[in-house]
């Protein structure tokens, strides 16, 4: 698979009508963890290995055997960390731009647990 294949297919898979309702869900599920006893640290820890586990399992679900899926874990491995760091990029620039809105309703949110 070509990389202009690979970013074409990411950004159809990624960029459905239901994408941003699917990655709220998960966050409000997340979030739904955090109280005195878990920090928002911990809760983060478990989002990511869950995230990893989730993409291995997809990865996994694309290939006949173990083998045909450790040939390819270089270019796995590309794919998914590139992805994830082109959204953490997105996402840093959105909090920076709009810190003030975002962290003040995360304090308010906090409030209410």
């Amino acid at each position: 698979m070509s990389e202009s294949q690979t970013t074409e297919q990411s950004q159809e898979q990624t960029l459905d009508e239901k994408f941003f309702e699917r990655a709220d869900a998960h966050i409000a599920l997340a979030n739904g963890h955090i109280n005195q006893q878990v920090h928002p640290g911990q809760v983060g820890n478990s989002f990511m290995y869950a995230a990893a586990r989730f993409a291995a399992w997809l990865s996994a679900a694309g290939f006949q055997s173990g083998e045909e899926m450790i040939a390819k874990k270089p270019e796995l491995l590309e794919y998914f960390i590139g992805q994830y760091a082109s959204m953490l990029e997105e996402n840093l620039e959105d909090y920076a731009a709009n810190y003030d809105y975002y962290m003040g309703l995360s304090k308010e949110q906090a409030k209410d647990k």
